[in-house]
């Protein structure tokens, strides 16, 4: 499954080829990308070397914005967007001490997320691509996420990937830097979207995936006994994960699952649910290890940086297991920058015309089953 092929243009045109012709050749040289990323309540931009060396990488977070509601206010998210998107920029360059006269071609996300804030660093990018003259070319949210790992890593390909974020939680054979197979995705919530309710719900606070790994180093993760859910292990659900049920389980039903021995903390509760988790994703990702026979593994998305799921991928010695640095695990311009480096490579460019879109049905099962009856 090729990604991303209705977003870069191949049609034979005049223009297209003089710009092939100067691609290659400077392509001999170095290419300098600015890429920006906008997709949730980040607003970043980075400037990135031939995909792999970062000049700067700033990264303007809207935390403090949503704590109060915890949890990301679409509508503050995507004002917040609007209202920095300029400074961010201009530090960025700012940091890589350059102008645009430096930069060879401009990048940002386009897809998936949330629609507002897409739409905000989208049209920020094509028109600073047009006003300056520089290809453009826009980015799956998701490819970044898996690129970030290549920034400090020479990865060969194919190796298996695990994106796991507040908005997808998918397994799938890497061919390429832009050629994702989905083995397996959730039927329902992510597993970054698990995290966040449950530390809402006992009143954690936001964002939670940080604050219940941390609370869980203080709890016992055999105090509950959560359920994990049962998919067909033969079928098309093979690699799939589910979330909502273990959600339910801690935040309504959590007296039921304390074991004998134990107190109902909410130390226990972090420690449990984080084992429990983590435990689920793995399970799948192994089963795809010894189906598929890659021993590579690529994580990429903000609960790459979950200290468990890090450590329970650490515990099979028969695999390698790459993550990227804790500050390029969350949202970041450097990863849009790095992939959108291959597609100029490439010889890609994305059309003035190119829009933002919040889903990609592939990457959630319960999306696509939804298009598939007709109900998108």
């Amino acid at each position: 499954m090729e990604m991303d092929e209705t977003q870069h243009s191949s049609h034979i045109d005049a223009p297209g080829l003089v710009f092939s012709f100067f691609l290659k050749y400077a392509m001999l040289l170095t290419m300098k990308v600015l890429g920006i990323e906008s997709s949730c309540d980040e607003t970043a931009c980075a400037i990135v070397e031939d995909g792999k060396k970062i000049y700067s990488n700033v990264v303007a977070t809207q935390i403090p914005f949503h704590q109060i509601y915890k949890g990301v206010v679409p509508e503050i998210a995507s004002r917040k967007h609007a209202e920095w998107i300029l400074p961010v920029v201009r530090q960025a360059l700012a940091e890589a001490n350059m102008t645009m006269d430096d930069v060879d071609a401009v990048a940002a996300t386009n897809r998936p997320g949330l629609m507002g804030s897409l739409l905000v660093g989208l049209t920020f990018g094509k028109t600073l691509a047009w006003a300056t003259g520089k290809p453009f070319i826009a980015v799956n949210h998701m490819l970044g996420h898996l690129y970030a790992a290549h920034l400090q890593n020479d990865i060969p390909y194919p190796y298996l990937g695990l994106l796991v974020s507040g908005g997808h939680s998918i397994i799938a054979k890497v061919n390429g830097f832009d050629d994702l197979e989905i083995l397996g995705t959730t039927m329902d919530d992510s597993v970054g979207e698990a995290f966040d309710k449950v530390a809402k719900y006992y009143g954690l606070g936001y964002p939670g995936g940080v604050i219940i790994d941390k609370l869980a180093h203080e709890g016992d993760p055999k105090a509950f006994t959560f359920p994990v859910p049962k998919l067909d292990k033969r079928g098309e659900h093979r690699y799939d994960v589910s979330f909502s049920g273990l959600k339910t389980a801690v935040i309504h039903q959590a007296d039921q699952f304390l074991n004998k021995g134990y107190e109902n903390t909410k130390e226990n509760i972090c420690a449990s649910f984080q084992e429990t988790a983590c435990r689920t994703l793995t399970s799948r990702l192994f089963r795809a290890i010894d189906d598929t026979g890659l021993k590579t593994v690529v994580a990429g998305g903000g609960v790459a940086a979950n200290s468990r799921l890090r450590a329970l991928l650490a515990e099979r010695t028969d695999i390698q297991c790459i993550f990227p640095p804790l500050k390029l695990c969350g949202d970041n311009g450097a990863m849009i920058a790095g992939v959108a480096y291959h597609f100029l490579a490439r010889g890609d460019r994305s059309g003035w015309n190119t829009s933002a879109c919040a889903r990609i049905p592939q990457f959630k099962r319960g999306l696509a089953n939804l298009e598939a009856f007709g109900r998108r």
